[in-house]
Formats: C-alpha cells, structure tokens, sequence
C-alpha cells in the first residue's frame, strides 16, 4: 500500500461493486414485463364516477399430476380518482390445512414512471372471516392504498397451491370496475378435458390447445352502482368450470352428473351426524312438553335451536370438513355451532318426536345466484331445514315436494325470524334438499306481500301556529317485523332512540321524540313500536291566514328514489306491503281550503292509494302500498321511476287550511 496510485484504483473497484450491487437490487425491484405492458394499454375515457380501471386480471390454474392445483394470478389497476386508491390492495386466500400462498409480491407505478416494490415484508397474513373462532380460510394481504394517488398503477402476483376438493372452477370476469383484458386459463394433464358454462353474458368459449384451456373477455365497461340493482356477480360476465379425465377415473364425488348425485353425496356426510341419544331426546321431550300441535313443537325446538350461540370452528375444511356438520349430541352438549351443526341438531331433535327433517343447502345473500344449469355444491354458503309436516300445519313456508311431501322450510340460524317465516334474502332461491335418491335442487317459497305487512295509525293535534304533536302507533308482521326486531335487538337502548329520533325528524323537521316502547309481540311472528312525539314548526302559517301542512308525517324507512334518467341495470323490487292511517284534528278557527286529489296507481309490480276524508274537524288521510317481488329489465326503467315518482309527489302533497 506504499504506492499512492493504488489507492483511487481501489476506491474505483469498490464503487463499480457498490453500483453493480445497486443495480441487482433494484432489478429484484423492477416491476415485471406483464404489468409495464399493462400500464401501457390506452385506456378509454370513462364517466367521472368510474374511480379505476383493471387493466389485467389473469388467472392461470395448472392441475399436476400428483393432484394439486397451482394458480398464478397477475393483476393490474390503474388508479382514475382519489376514491380509487382503496383497490391498491392485494389480497390471496388460502387454507392452512390444505394450501399454501407460495409467493406474493405487489409493486406501484407512479405517473413519473418511477416504482416501488412490496415484497413480504409488507405482507400481512389475517383470518378469512372475523365472526369465526377459528377458521382454516386465512388472506394474506399487501395495503398500497396509502401510498397511491390518480393516475398510479398498482399491480400484483400470486402462486398459491392447494388441493382440489372438487373438479370446479368458478371465473367472474369482473366486479363493478371496468376491465380491459380478463382471462382465466387451465392447464390440465394429458387425458383430461374441461367444459363451461357461461352466465351473464353470451357464451364465452376458450381456445384450446390440447389439455390447456383459455377463457378470455376484453374491454368490459363498468357496471355503475344503481338502486334497486342486482347484486355484481348476477350481472357481471362469469363462467363455472367443470374438468375430469376422460375416462371418467379419479373423478368420484369430485364432479357431479346432476343434483341427485350431489344430494346423496352431501347425506352421507348430513346424516351419520344425526344422533338421537339420551340427552337429545330429553330436550326434546323438554322443549315440547306444553306443545298442543305439530306445529307448537317445531316452533318449540326451533326458537331453542335459533337462540344457541353461533360459533363456527371450521377444522379440515379443504377436505371437505366445511360441508360436514358435527354430531347433534355433541352440539346439544357444547351449546353452540354453525348453520350446519344448527339444521343437523334440530333434525335430532324432531326426529326424537318422530317428525322427520331435511338440511337444505342455499345460498345466503342473493336469491337469484344458484343455477341450475350447473350442478355443484359450490353455489351453497348456508344451511336451513325443511320439516315434513302433516295436513293440519298451515304457513306460508310450505312447499309441496313432489317425493318428500308437504315441507315447512325455516332458517334454524337467523334468530329475528321464526318458524313459519323465511328472510326475504332466501326466498325464491333454488336450493339443495339433501335427502339421498329423493333429494335435489327445490325453489324455496316465496310469502306473499300481506304476510309482511306494516300497519301505522297516526293520531295528530294540530294548532293554530303549525305545531303537532300526537302518536304513531306501527304493528309490522313477516319479514317487516324481522328488519325492526334486529334493528331494536342489535344496538343499544340510546342509539335505538338516535336510530328512531332520525326517521322521525326526517318527515317532520325538528320533531322531538318524547316517549318510546317497542317489543316483540306473542310469538315473535310481530313487533310494535308505540312513540309519542311534538314538532313546533311542522305547519306554516303564512300571512296570519293560511295554515300549510303534509299529510305524510313520517316516511316508510324503505324509501325508493329512481332519479337517474338512465339505467344500466335490472330493477329488483322486493315484497312489501303498508297500509297507513292519519287523523288530524284541525285547530279552531281554521277551515280547510285545499286538499290534494287522491292518488291510485297500478301496475305489474305494485300497487298504491292515497285518500282523503274530512269529518267535523278531522282530517283522515289513508295510503296504502303492496309491492311483489319481481326483476324488471331495463326497458322498464322508465316504468318504475314513473311509479316511484308518482308516490314520492303524493307524498309530498300539503293541505292547506284557512282561517275562517
């Protein structure tokens, strides 16, 4: 080191490594070439509401040949508002007991072409659904949304493995946000073949090289949030899968040929769990022991079964553990379990009475979801029964079955809706009855509009300087007592009072909420809410002479407003029915003047009436309202706005009185 040459020479070396290692570093960095050429695909303009665009959703699905299934997703978003920044998330599922996340990385390209990479580190690994004790269904997770604005694309890649329980596949092409490239391939071993279904859209059909299969839709406009629509995946583009060898090995309860198949597959593992021990039939004979009819009983032992507490322990899920429920003399004596563990334990229950029931397999949240064209038990998410009933037990949830007989169908979970009643969010669905040779795919009923009817009487004083104060006395029935009696039982006596003072003060501006009762009624099939109220300015008094006011002094709390004057999607209208009376009794001095013509309107849909009377110095004012379930395409759109709208101005048509 004596030569003072050598030392810039070694310096120089030194920096040459430093800059090569700088130059490995940020090359593990680099996004990948799929989403620099994502980022560059021109992107049309879109309304300024649409907060992103996805410029590539690529699913590649690849079944070994010892068994696993390995998936490689890539995805791209390109950010369109500040609202978008919330989709820079990247989020991979998996099962403990049966899958892994093998690698997940996410990376950012700002509008200046610079780029930040998410490796593990930022990954945060988090439970699937919250509500559960313990669940084998895990996310893992990278949040970039803190760290993106307009303009920035965010992309990532995932390679997870798991274990096929079934060979089925289901590819929605998008969600709400609009799509430039969506595909989804699948590569299977030699002898293999697939076939699809395609709903939502005309039929999509792959290309097909040898055993590898792609499905592919480009340039999807988005589908803009709408009242009254569908849910996404009823109108978005999707496909299910259905794959197997060609000789028809190794496919034994991993595909189904039809519903029967799947019925006696789902009973094998619903029926051996149906125990009728001791201690379950002595809870039976507990439960029942002042039941006078088949009917007492079966409400008896479902309001037990409804009111055991709700844990879900999922264990082996990915080996088909997530369909079998547990023992019904285990969950009779641990006192809680899931939709499956609740339908299977009041099946023990009956069947110790000697009343026969079956679990029913549905889908919970959109009752038009399940179709029948494909035959999987993958369309299912929730657990009901249906109780074989005789003759003399009447309901509006009753179904004729063509092998099985008359069946009451309830829902042993739900602890707002008692027997003889259904959630509006489960009627009209296709279902699966597991019942062996007998069992398979069943509409579930839907009840009538009156069954779920809202009856109000409202009794009001009026005086001369326009206050009001009085009574609303409301009786709801069905499904209308179900959404009162979970609003009264979910929240805290002062938020029910905050949560009523606002639907009060809504109709009559400045109202104070002076008394409150609300409770079930008999049999938990009602609900009442009793309230005493004032408002001091509810009328106008207008040049000393005149006394306006509305008629409607509280408005349904299931208000529709169609405004829009154009609609993309379809209309869903649920079941409804109100009927609601007024009396006002005028003050002294006053005559009335003008009074609005009464309303009828009528269509395939609904129905509503406003009507006015006058009697000494009252003022009766009667509406009433039926709505039926339906799905009205877009071609009535202008229908329903006129229908709604209609409603709406009758709403809000004054009396006007006069001073004498």
């Amino acid at each position: 080191m004596n030569n003072p040459q050598a030392l810039p020479k070694i310096f120089f070396i030194l920096f040459t490594f430093f800059l090569m290692s700088l130059s490995v570093h940020a090359g593990d960095d680099t996004p990948p070439a799929w989403l620099g050429q994502a980022r560059s695909s021109p992107v049309p303009t879109y309304d300024k509401d649409v907060p992103a665009v996805v410029l590539l959703d690529d699913e590649q699905v690849t079944l070994n040949q010892d068994g696993k299934l390995v998936t490689s997703d890539n995805y791209a978003v390109k950010l369109l508002t500040r609202e978008g920044r919330k989709f820079a998330v990247a989020r991979a599922y998996y099962l403990v007991s049966s899958g892994k996340v093998k690698d997940i990385d996410a990376w950012i390209i700002r509008s200046d072409g610079t780029t930040k990479h998410y490796d593990k580190k930022s990954v945060v690994d988090i439970i699937a659904d919250q509500d559960d004790v313990y669940n084998e269904g895990r996310i893992k997770v990278i949040d970039a949304s803190e760290d993106v604005d307009v303009g920035y694309v965010f992309g990532y890649s995932v390679i997870s493995e798991d274990q096929p329980l079934f060979y089925q596949d289901v590819w929605n092409f998008q969600g709400r946000l609009p799509a430039l490239s969506s595909r989804y391939s699948l590569n299977l071993p030699p002898g293999w073949k697939a076939t699809s279904l395609t709903f939502n859209a005309p039929e999509v059909k792959p290309q097909i090289n040898g055993s590898s299969y792609t499905w592919q839709l480009q340039n999807l406009a988005p589908i803009p949030p709408e009242p009254l629509s569908p849910v996404v995946s009823n109108i978005s583009p999707r496909i299910t899968i259905n794959y197997a060898p060609e000789n028809g090995g190794q496919s034994i309860n991993r595909a189904f040929a039809n519903w029967a198949d799947v019925s006696r597959w789902a009973a094998s593992l619903y029926d051996p769990q149906v125990i009728v021990d001791d201690n379950v039939a002595g809870k039976a004979r507990e439960l029942t022991a002042n039941a006078q009819t088949e009917l007492d009983k079966i409400r008896a032992i479902g309001k037990y079964v409804q009111n055991l507490q709700y844990i879900s322990i999922d264990i082996g899920v990915g080996y088909g553990n997530g369909y079998k429920p547990r023992s019904s003399a285990l969950v009779l004596s641990r006192g809680y379990g899931d939709c499956k563990d609740k339908a299977n334990l009041m099946r023990a229950l009956l069947k110790a009475l000697k009343i026969e029931a079956y679990p029913i397999a549905i889908f919970s949240g959109d009752p038009t979801l399940v179709r029948e064209q494909w035959v999987s038990p993958r369309q299912f998410n929730h657990c009901i029964v249906a109780v074989k009933v005789g003759e003399s037990t009447k309901g509006p949830t009753i179904i004729d079955h063509e092998k099985l007989g008359r069946l009451l169908i309830f829902d042993a979970t739900d602890p707002h809706t008692p027997v003889g009643d259904l959630p509006e969010y489960l009627q009209g669905s296709l279902a699966l009855i597991i019942a062996g040779d007998s069992g398979g795919l069943s509409r579930m009923p839907i009840t009538p509009p009156n069954t779920d009817l809202l009856e109000r009487t409202v009794d009001v004083e009026l005086t001369a300087v326009g206050e009001i104060k009085g009574t609303i006395r409301e009786r709801a029935r069905g499904q209308a007592s179900t959404f009162f009696r979970q609003e009264f039982r979910s929240i805290s006596a002062a938020d029910y009072r905050k949560a009523i003072e606002g639907w009060l003060t809504n109709g009559a501006t400045g109202a104070k909420l002076e008394n409150i009762l609300a409770k079930d009624g008999p049999d938990e099939s009602t609900f009442d809410l009793d309230i005493s109220f004032s408002a001091a300015r509810y009328g106008q008094l207008m040049q000393n002479r005149l006394l306006v006011f509305k008629p409607v002094i509280v408005g349904r709390r299931d208000e529709v407003y169609l405004t829009e004057s154009k609609r993309t999607n379809p209309i869903e209208i649920g079941s409804s029915a109100m009927k609601e009376t007024t009396t006002f009794t005028l003050p002294a001095g006053f005559t009335l003047d003008e009074m609005p013509v009464a309303t009828n309107l009528e269509n395939s849909f609904g129905k509503y009436s406003t009507k006015y009377e006058v009697k000494e110095n009252k003022v009766l004012f009667t509406r009433e309202m039926t709505l039926t379930r339906s799905v009205l395409p877009v071609e009535k759109y202008s229908m329903a706005k006129e229908f709604f709208t209609k409603i709406r101005e009758a709403d809000q048509s004054p009396i006007v009185l006069i001073r004498k």
